[in-house]
Order: structure tokens, then sequence, then C-alpha cells
């Protein structure tokens, strides 16, 4: 299956291929003994290994174990012991899935090197969802090793980290393994109708897009004075650039995703943006913005006007408002209405969007029909990334400079030591990646 769709893929299947979940790569996988044993009657546990074990890893763990009444979690690790035993208490805690948490403390492991001890203690599955700077090196392993993927977003801080996780979603496609993202959207039923509508035809042909993700704050884990500033900056990693890729990528990735959905996943030109810090102005909160302004142009003349914030005490909206020549639509309030008063609400079922997607990805491990969200993973974190820089330097900035970028972001090596505090990106002065 091919990762990058080739340039004259039309939207149409570029939906067709996101309400389907993915394509087929049922020879290859059905070569596998995990295939064989799913097929033969054989021992039909699938054995789950967690790489992060904080909100996000809890979930998905929990989600994972909901998905498929054969999975079993067995291994699981963090950078810090702490996080690795508090995430697993809550993960034994739920009744549902109680029984299915086999991890003893031989399979409890903490440090940087963690990901390669759980990916090695004969997993099946593997969830990634540790601080997104590690992505790309814990989703190579994993895969190098042959193990399917759930990967949390974004898939990396910078765009060489993006490159590195395309060419590893290549090599799981011809390995047969199943690369399934947190962009969880993509698997909400609500979501996938209004889009179906959409590229049916029901607001004709788009013509721009308003998208925003503007919310409140975010937690803040502190301080104490035996930490070295590794330990902290990778306990408080929303607030370092180089650790989460600012706001605009770890958590408004969301948006800017359902926005390349609707233009057939195709990647913009250029963008101009602007952003900065008023509320978050604190040390404490590392270098990333507390706000952003995205105009973002397409090749076939659309744009996407888009804003993100994380501040307290202001109007809080999450959705997507898309004018097209004969109507518009609100993709996450399922609404789609024409200037003659015509109006169509979604009020199909509403299962968890968290479980849909684990339903889908370990169905494709059984089935032998793979998942490979590759390529609209790494073209969604690619768009995250443009805006950031573009924001960053105050610069009208392009796609191919911005995707050419070599920068890697963060330390080449990692030990708990005190590491620098990077300086907030000043627009027109001092620019960051």
């Amino acid at each position: 299956m091919p990762i990058n769709p080739p340039a004259d893929s039309s939207r149409r299947a570029f939906l067709k291929q996101s309400a389907a979940v993915g394509s087929t790569l049922a020879a290859a996988l059905a070569a596998s003994p995990l295939a064989r044993a799913a097929h033969t009657g054989a021992d039909e546990t699938l054995r789950v290994g967690l790489v992060g074990c904080g909100g996000r890893g809890r979930g998905a763990a929990i989600d994972a174990l909901n998905a498929d009444p054969g999975a079993k979690l067995v291994a699981v690790g963090d950078a810090f012991m702490d996080r690795a035993k508090s995430g697993l208490a809550a993960i034994e805690f739920e009744e549902s899935i109680a029984d299915r948490v086999a991890v003893d403390s031989d399979h409890t492991f903490d440090g940087f090197d963690c990901f390669k001890k759980v990916i090695d203690s004969e997993v099946d599955v593997i969830l990634l969802a540790t601080p997104p700077h590690f992505r790309p090196e814990h989703l190579a392993y994993a895969v190098e090793k042959g193990k399917h993927v759930f990967v949390e977003k974004p898939i990396s801080v910078d765009m060489a980290g993006a490159e590195r996780v395309a060419q590893t979603c290549e090599v799981a496609a011809s390995k047969g393994l199943s690369i399934v993202s947190g962009l969880c959207w993509r698997y909400d039923l609500g979501v996938l109708e209004t889009m179906k509508r959409i590229e049916d035809g029901a607001i004709g042909d788009i013509v721009a897009i308003e998208s925003c993700y503007n919310s409140g704050t975010l937690w803040h884990r502190g301080d104490k004075p035996d930490w070295s500033r590794m330990e902290y900056q990778l306990r408080n990693w929303l607030y370092y650039t180089w650790l989460s890729g600012d706001i605009i990528a770890e958590q408004a990735i969301h948006s800017l995703d359902k926005t390349a959905w609707l233009l057939g996943d195709q990647s913009p030109t250029k963008a101009m943006a602007m952003g900065g810090r008023q509320q978050r102005t604190d040390p404490k909160y590392g270098n990333v913005f507390d706000h952003f302004t995205v105009f973002y142009e397409y090749p076939t003349g659309q744009s996407v006007y888009f804003t993100c914030r994380q501040q307290d005490g202001c109007t809080m909206r999450v959705d997507e408002v898309v004018h097209g020549t004969k109507g518009k639509a609100e993709i996450l309030a399922g609404r789609i209405w024409t200037p003659g008063g015509s109006e169509w609400r979604y009020d199909g079922p509403k299962p968890s969007m968290y479980l849909n997607e684990h339903v889908e990805f370990f169905k494709s491990i059984r089935a032998g029909e793979p998942i490979n969200n590759g390529h609209y993973m790494v073209n969604s974190t690619r768009i995250a990334h443009l805006g950031r820089m573009a924001a960053y330097t105050g610069k009208t900035t392009s796609w191919s400079d911005a995707i050419a970028d070599p920068t890697h972001l963060g330390p080449q090596d990692y030990s708990w030591t005190d590491v620098p505090e990077p300086s907030v990106a000043i627009p027109g002065i001092l620019a960051k990646a």
C-alpha cells in the first residue's frame, strides 16, 4: 500500500480511503505466525505492550483491551518508574479489563531505553504514547521488530522526524504491519458521515475552511529540588517545543488533520502565521506559545483560516466551518445547511471514537488486512510544523522550504543532566524552528 498517494488522486478517493479505514495487505500478514494462529484456532491472545504511561497511554491501553477480548497487556514502560507504576495501577483499576492485565515487576520498565525493553518482551502490539519527540525512534524500532503499532499524535516535533516516520511507515507497509494513528476523529461515526455528505456534494465545492482549537490551559507538574533540568522538562513536556512540538502540533493537530482530510489530504503550498505568549509568560512554561493564527494556502485554490489557543477565561470552541459554493457545514457539530433553509444534522450512533480506532486496529490484525495511516498522520504533522515555523519566524513559509528543514529539535543524547533552557521565539527577531 503506498503511503504517499498519487498526485492526481481526487478528494473523493481520499475520503473513501479514510472512510474505509485503510487498505489491505492481506497476503503479507497472512504469512505471519500471528495470522496463522488467529485463523487456525491456536492461541489467539494478542500480547500488548505500552510505552508511555501518562493519561494518553493509560487511555490507549484501556481502549485496546476493551476493543479485543483476546488482548492482554503484558509489559509497560515509562521514563519514570513512578509514572509506570501509577499508570499500570490505573489500568488495573478498570474492572472490565482487570483480568487481562498481566504485567509483573520484571516487565515494568523505566529509563530512556524502556521502549526497547517493552518491544522486546515478546509482544505482538505496541502502543506508543510518550512525549512526541521520541516517536520517530520508538516507531522505527517497533517496526524493525515486526510489531503492529498504535501511534499517538503528533508523530514528531520537527520535519526531520516526520520524514523518518514516513520512511518507517513504508517499511511497515512492506511487512504487512498495521499502523494506526491517534488522530481519532478519523474514526468518529458522526464525522465520517458528515465528511461523506460533503464529498457527495451537499455544500458544493469547498471554497474555504475556518478551523479552530481554542481551549483552556492544561496541567503543570511543578518542580522539585532533586530534579535535573532534563527531568523537569520531561515531566512538564507540554511546555517545551523539542518535546511536544508546541500546542499547534501537540493538541491542535486534530483540527489541522480535519482540514487536510477535507481537502483530500493534500499539502498546502505556504503559510503565513502569528502567535505568542499572553497568559503563560512565567518561565516555568518553557518556550511554547499559548496562541497561534495561521493562514494556509492550498494548490487547488482553497484557504484554511486556523486559530488555536490554550488560555483560561476565553471562549472555548473546537470545530471546522466549511464554506462551499452551495452551503456550509460544521464538522464536529455534524451540521450541514444551505441558504434556502434546509438543514441536516447527524443523529446516528455516537460510540467512543477512541474505542473505535482500537476496534479497527485489532480487527485489521486478526483479519490479516492491515491498516496503514502513515500518509495522513505524517502530512498533518508536517502541516502543524509549517504553521509553527511560520509563526516563530514571522515570515511567510513555503511548504517546500519547510519540509526540507533538517533541524533536529532536542539533545542528541539523553541523560539526567541539566540541559539548557530553550529560548522563546520572538517573530522577526529571535526565530526558532
